[in-house]
């Protein structure tokens, strides 16, 4: 298997090369159930998901037999109480000693979620072996990324060999990155501007590269990176920058902005759009220049400026 592709459901169609090869101990399972922890939004925390229906795709189970998917809200003071543990492991099937044993695992499954600040662990299945014994025999863990500075430990096995490049470089200056196929490349901050500065640009006839967003607390040399990550993509045929500034001061993004364009030597339109927390100095940042910096009144006005930029090359 070492140094061969691996292709599955969850794989790209050409694979992926396997490194790495997990040698397990091979159990015998009579019995297959789901069991998982994760954060619910509606409880307002954690809440313990079960079915006696382990082994397949749960939203099959929920979608045709609902009745048997089990749920139980944890209570973040007390954690996983006895009763409660005990109750999920009835209502996944387990009878006699098997009850109280898995009933012990589902609680150091809750420890476990808490110990790594996870956001999800889903086993599938929890099931039991003639010999009597509760296994998780398959499981599948989310880790909350806030959580990174305190879990070092668990982020230092992420294997980046698998994530796209661009991607990886843009989060080492804690930017969020998505490249998309068309030519138009957005520099916002905050995903929903991101996403709606997407749609505009497509509602003008134009096809956006990627979303890059800057985030809140944002530094030059962020905006610098930024642009080198942009201005990297040959696909890229115009820059489109929209940024609303409430935690962002736009005249640090103004700075950025002039600094990476004389460094990198811009080639390609840039579209400016700049409204909130400083602005007017930001303005004249850019204003005063002499870069040929495309000026935009709203978000409307840069997408149009943006597309006409491309349209006229």
């Amino acid at each position: 298997m070492l140094g061969y592709s691996l292709t599955t459901k969850q794989t790209p169609k050409e694979g992926v090369k396997v490194k790495t090869v997990m040698v397990a101990e091979a159990l015998d399972i009579t019995r297959e159930t789901y069991f998982a922890i994760l954060m619910d939004r509606a409880c307002n925390g954690p809440v313990m998901v079960g079915s006696p229906q382990g082994g397949m795709d749960i939203e099959e189970v929920a979608d045709k037999s609902p009745e048997l998917i089990f749920k139980e809200v944890i209570d973040i003071f007390e954690g996983v109480r006895d009763d409660q543990a005990l109750r999920m492991a009835a209502n996944l099937g387990f009878k006699g000693p098997l009850e109280r044993q898995a009933a012990d695992q589902i609680k150091r499954l809750y420890d476990l979620f808490l110990k790594v600040d996870a956001t999800q662990v889903e086993v599938n299945p929890l099931g039991e072996t003639p010999e009597g014994q509760v296994v998780c025999f398959d499981a599948k863990i989310n880790f909350d990324d806030n959580a990174e500075f305190r879990q070092k430990a668990v982020f230092a096995m992420d294997d980046m060999s698998e994530s796209d490049p661009t991607e990886t470089e843009a989060a080492k200056w804690d930017l969020k990155y998505i490249g998309l196929d068309g030519n138009i490349a957005c520099f916002v901050n905050g995903a929903g501007l991101a996403m709606a500065t997407c749609d505009i640009i497509d509602l003008h006839g134009g096809k956006p590269a990627n979303f890059l967003d800057l985030g809140g607390g944002v530094k030059e040399k962020q905006v610098y990176e930024a642009f080198k990550l942009l201005t990297a993509d040959p696909k890229v045929e115009a820059i489109l920058v929209n940024i609303f500034g409430g935690i962002v001061n736009c005249a640090i993004i103004a700075n950025g902005i002039t600094k990476a364009c004389r460094e990198l030597e811009l080639k390609v339109p840039l579209v400016v759009r700049l409204e909130g927390t400083n602005v007017q100095e930001a303005k004249r940042i850019l204003s005063e220049s002499g870069l040929p910096i495309i000026a935009a009144n709203d978000l409307d006005d840069a997408a149009k400026k943006a597309v006409a930029a491309i349209t006229r090359k």
